[in-house]
């Protein structure tokens, strides 16, 4: 019986030392992604038993998606960028490493400090624009979190470079911290008294976010402990890749960030209560999607990058188009698991205190309608970084500026027949569009030869 096993076994074909790396990072990733989402997750169900769907929690969902959509923008992109960049990095000369990691943060603070200023200055046309079928204690809650939460922007910024530097050492701690402001929002919602007030999510927030930071930083430098000080110039020669990159890609994930602020404004529509269970649904899809999709991705993308980076373009696209396939299978039965489990779950996180059965149905429909959206996210999600991996940044634009297009679009038609489930419903639509654009321009990729930094072959 045993030699019958030992043939077997051998007859299987080993896998590729890049499937097993990736592999071994995905399950490092997720044990990170899980502890951080379970503080998440925790987070939720104190401030659903604390504020169930009132004001404040309307108020602190819009403040929120304000405060860091742009420098959630910027993070994005950089962070696309530089993995690639940091691991190129490692073999130049020690003045450009020194120089290159002085420049990055100096101007990440500045830039960071700029787009507080920018929000203050915005903040009222936008909550004059934004909020208008909110209610006066809404609004008025919205100006007393702004003047304290401003800042989260900046720390958001910063955070993202050290992030990415731990990204492209392979070590991903930096999911696992991500779960920090969710801790701490619980920790002061538990401890608050009788009163209903605002303060522990303000203050959870921005301590969680500040204590993020800093510990970003120290693990940063420990993984490269390479002596700098911060400057203000752009003369690190990596500046050049960066600018081709950013130049091309900005636009598209520009666009592509707004969404949540496009999806806002449909909700808003609908009055007090829809922004609440519209950001509560979300949440509860972000521990979803946060456990497959970071995972996969951020594991991927250093080791993509050492492939193209030897020029085995032809390999690299075959390991990712595997994953693609992968992924999408795992998103589609994720999807199904989901979407039977969806009222039982939305009631075991949520449902006590001032959030009622009531509020539990109504999150659990619109968490269903947006499992459509999964297994195109999972699987889309891989063939970005493969691009960005290759330096394909021109292609990544135009296709986020296409499913942009495709959800705003989207975002009309279905809300008209479908109300606040069809902005769930266009939120698929356009991830499949994504990939679905992903895999016809793949397909035209040359075989056997690797691309430059500003994406031609």
């Amino acid at each position: 019986m045993f030699p019958y096993f030992g043939t077997l076994r051998s007859k299987i074909p080993p896998f590729h030392p890049d499937h097993m790396r990736i592999a071994r990072g995905a399950m490092r990733i997720s044990v990170f992604v899980l502890a951080g989402r379970c503080a998440g997750a925790l987070k939720e169900m104190a401030v659903a038993y604390r504020y169930g769907t009132g004001p404040i929690v309307d108020a602190y969902q819009l403040t929120m998606t304000l405060v860091g959509w742009l420098p959630v923008v910027i993070a994005t992109v950089f962070s696309i960028v530089l993995v690639p960049v940091f691991v190129e990095l490692r073999a130049q000369p020690l003045a450009d490493q020194t120089r290159f990691l002085g420049e990055l943060e100096g101007w990440a603070i500045v830039v960071g400090a700029m787009l507080t200023l920018l929000l203050y200055a915005c903040w009222p046309f936008a909550l004059h624009i934004g909020a208008t079928n909110l209610s006066a204690e809404t609004r008025a809650i919205c100006r007393q979190m702004i003047l304290t939460m401003g800042p989260i922007g900046a720390l958001i910024l910063v955070s993202s470079a050290y992030a990415a530097r731990l990204q492209s050492r392979e070590r991903h701690i930096n999911t696992l911290l991500e779960g920090l402001p969710a801790g701490f929002v619980l920790g002061l919602v538990l401890s608050a008294g009788g009163e209903v007030s605002a303060l522990p999510l303000i203050g959870g927030t921005v301590g969680g976010y500040i204590v993020q930071t800093l510990i970003l930083r120290m693990l940063s430098v420990q993984v490269d402990p390479i002596r700098y000080r911060l400057r203000l110039t752009l003369k690190a020669p990596q500046w050049q890749r960066v600018y081709r990159a950013v130049r091309v890609l900005a636009l598209g994930q520009v666009v592509m960030c707004c969404t949540p602020i496009l999806d806002q404004f449909f909700v808003v529509a609908y009055g007090d209560g829809a922004v609440a269970t519209v950001g509560y649904t979300n949440r509860v899809l972000s521990l979803l999607l946060s456990m497959g999709a970071l995972a996969i991705g951020q594991a991927i993308l250093p080791i993509l990058s050492d492939i193209i980076g030897v020029g085995d373009l032809s390999r690299a696209r075959h390991t990712a188009l595997k994953w693609t396939l992968l992924m999408f299978l795992l998103g589609t039965g994720v999807a199904l698991v989901s979407w039977l489990l969806a009222p039982q779950a939305v009631a075991l996180l949520f449902q006590r205190g001032a959030f009622t059965a009531r509020d539990t149905a109504a999150v659990a429909e619109l968490f269903r309608w947006g499992q459509m959206q999964v297994p195109f996210y999972f699987s889309g999600l891989v063939l970005l970084t493969l691009f960005a991996s290759a330096g394909r940044y021109r292609e990544m634009a135009i296709i986020a500026l296409m499913s942009f297009v495709v959800k705003v679009v989207a975002n009309v038609v279905m809300t008209h027949w479908l109300a606040i489930p069809g902005i769930f419903a266009a939120t698929a639509l356009m991830h499949a569009t994504t990939l679905i654009y992903y895999l016809v321009y793949v397909q035209g990729w040359p075989t056997g030869t690797a691309t430059t930094a500003a994406g031609q072959p």
